[in-house]
């Protein structure tokens, strides 16, 4: 069955570009095919991957945002025999939980045969709780049929509240039925991995394209290598 994967937070600047890039990437190597949808309309990163060949969807009209564009989306994801990768950005984070559910979106893709698959951010530093109540949301605004990933971005801080982890919060506590898996973005050293890491994201480049880079060397190549090894074995799990 074709997935359909929505990477949904209403913070800005938690990682959700590069969530979406890291699924991409995924299912390029495992030889399925994929289109990348960027709907962000202030910032969109993930269309700024040459190697993916991102289409941008158009929201705005005359400086504001139009949710009937959102059936294009839809109409496209139904018909055409292929996984999508959808990411979108902060600015239409709520248009597009509200268009999803007001319009059974996710049971409409279902019914033509497509799985719905929505990946959250949940990161640490000054943004957790804000990330915390926007996936709390997204589990309340989504129907049950729609499968939920939690991406825990430790790249801002360690993910803890009073003494917790994630997974013994409330929060996940309450809603783990949910939950169909967890992937780990670890905190990397800031000099080597950090490092190494930033200038991918910046250069928006994939995983094959820095191990052809002459811009990262051959410690650099071999420690995303690593990174690169460590998520997509946590993606064959939930996936």
């Amino acid at each position: 069955m074709k997935q359909v994967h929505f990477t949904l937070q209403g913070k800005g600047g938690v990682g959700k570009s590069f969530v979406s890039a890291l699924i991409t990437q995924y299912l390029r190597a495992q030889g399925q095919p994929v289109t990348a949808i960027d709907t962000d309309p202030v910032n969109a990163t993930l269309a700024g991957y040459k190697a993916f060949d991102t289409q941008r969807l158009e929201l705005m009209e005359g400086g504001s945002l139009v949710e009937r564009n959102f059936d294009q989306l839809i109409e496209r994801v139904v018909a055409e025999d292929t996984n999508f990768v959808i990411d979108n950005g902060a600015a239409s984070f709520i248009p597009l939980s509200y268009y999803i559910a007001e319009n059974d979106a996710i049971n409409l893709i279902g019914v033509n045969g497509k799985q719905v698959v929505i990946h959250t951010v949940i990161t640490g530093g000054q943004a957790i709780r804000d990330t915390l109540a926007g996936f709390a949301s997204l589990v309340e605004q989504m129907p049950g049929n729609a499968q939920i990933i939690v991406w825990l971005n430790e790249f801002f801080g360690d993910i803890e509240a009073e003494g917790k982890t994630f997974e013994e919060m409330k929060v996940y506590q309450n809603n783990k039925d949910r939950v169909k898996g967890v992937v780990r973005i670890a905190r990397q050293t800031g000099s080597t991995f950090g490092k190494d890491i930033q200038l991918m994201l910046d250069s928006k480049l994939t995983f094959d394209e820095v191990a052809q880079s002459p811009d990262f060397g051959l410690m650099s190549q071999s420690r995303l290598a690593q990174v690169r090894k460590g998520i997509f074995e946590q993606l064959d799990v939930v996936l």
